[in-house]
């Protein structure tokens, strides 16, 4: 595609022209000229945005669709339509479909749905086959189709064994495994987190205490076997104290957070909104104020919408049978960018490629325009009109947010209509 974007704040710490204001012009796909001021001898279509900010692509490290086998609750093109609206040019696809993606030619036939579009998408392939945690899955012949990284998504490792010989043998051609943060026999049947909450609203608590101890296991074992360890989506304050322990030893992990464990409590199940049954659950503001730290010392390698689509009939039910989860690719900027500074908010959309060797384009001339188009300035109340999931399970609705995504410009294409 050839456009002409006008007067673009450039946030790329890596390109020569980070902070400043520059017109930019892509050509087949690639940045030609940067400048102050381009002129347009070839009439090609401009590209002109209020307070328009442009960074190198954004990624989310953890994200579900349903397809195969759940498409009800999203398809692979409608959620990478919704992934590029949303501002993300790479996303890592979760395994939890059916059936489950533990095979070289499951990641094929992924990586096949997600040809010539303008978002990329990443498979992540089941540790164990299909994702029952007894026998580990041909995680080398995965690898060699595509898949990123290994994991049981939601589910965690509970043979200590296994997750030994994953990550030795994972680590032959630098994979990461991933490990899943619970200890489901201290868990049990919690729902939410475990607190004078659960007990006033008399639901099943979920106890720190279950993570924790999981992380301490891994990171045992991870310091015994060497490897690349991932832990998704912590939730804890003693989380991030162990996790940061094990970085000073030099240890080989990284972690994430899902965004909307950094900004909500279990003070909002209150009134029974299954939206807000996440895993892991929603704790306190204890644990809030640590992740944050965590986050803004580089404690915790990433965030991640963690958006997990699910139909409606599983979550308009009695809140102990309800499905965990929510959808957040759509509101995954304007929440961060309302938590952080934009430059901050930037970073921690981008900084998850290098773990999972996704190459990152920065924005100079020559290179190719793999870009995300913003206002990091707007403010507005998310709603369901907003939401362009075929699920519209999101724990954001009615929630203020600020900073509004135009799309992408990727793979040779544009989600913004020029």
């Amino acid at each position: 595609m050839n456009v002409l974007i006008k007067s673009a704040t450039i946030l790329d710490k890596n390109s020569d022209f980070h902070n400043k204001t520059q017109d930019i012009l892509v050509e087949n796909g690639f940045i030609t000229k940067i400048s102050n001021k381009l002129q347009n001898p070839n009439k090609y279509p401009v590209l002109v945005l209020e307070n328009l900010h442009v960074s190198n692509g954004w990624f989310d490290s953890s994200v579900s669709f349903g397809e195969p086998g759940f498409e009800e609750r999203e398809t692979i093109s409608n959620g990478l339509e919704v992934a590029a609206s949303s501002g993300f040019t790479d996303i890592s696809l979760n395994s939890n479909t059916f059936p489950v993606i533990d095979s070289h030619s499951d990641i094929s036939f992924i990586i096949s749905k997600s040809t010539d579009t303008l978002t990329k998408l990443h498979p992540i392939g089941a540790l164990t086959s299909e994702s029952k945690g007894i026998d580990l899955a041909d995680i080398f012949d995965m690898k060699l189709a595509g898949s990123i990284a290994f994991g049981d998504y939601k589910k965690p490792i509970k043979n200590p064994n296994l997750l030994k010989i994953a990550l030795q043998y994972a680590s032959n051609f630098d994979g990461v495994v991933h490990s899943f943060p619970l200890e489901e026999k201290v868990a049990k049947n919690g729902v939410m987190n475990e607190n004078i909450n659960s007990t006033s609203l008399g639901l099943k608590g979920i106890p720190s205490l279950a993570e924790e101890l999981q992380i301490v296991r891994d990171l045992f074992i991870l310091e015994y076997s060497g490897g690349k360890l991932h832990i998704p989506t912590i939730s804890t304050k003693k989380s991030v104290d162990l996790i940061r322990s094990a970085k000073l030893k030099k240890l080989n992990v990284s972690c994430s957070v899902a965004i909307h464990n950094l900004i909500y409590t279990d003070e909002k199940l209150k009134d029974f909104d299954t939206n807000f049954k996440v895993n892991p659950p929603l704790r306190l503001a204890s644990d809030n104020k640590a992740l944050i730290e965590g986050v803004m010392d580089g404690t915790i390698d990433m965030v991640t919408s963690d958006h997990d689509p699910i139909n409606i009939e599983y979550k308009k039910i009695e809140f102990d049978f309800a499905k965990n989860g929510t959808i957040g690719l759509e509101s995954a900027f304007g929440a961060l960018n309302s938590l952080f500074s934009t430059k901050k908010t930037i970073q921690l959309l981008t900084s998850g490629k290098e773990r999972f060797g996704i190459s990152n384009s920065i924005i100079n001339i020559g290179n190719k325009a793999q870009l995300s188009l913003f206002n990091p300035s707007k403010s507005y109340v998310f709603e369901k009109k907003h939401i362009l999931s075929k699920s519209k399970n999101s724990l954001f609705i009615g929630s203020k947010l600020k900073g509004y995504v135009y799309g992408v410009i990727a793979n040779n294409s544009s989600s913004i209509k020029i």
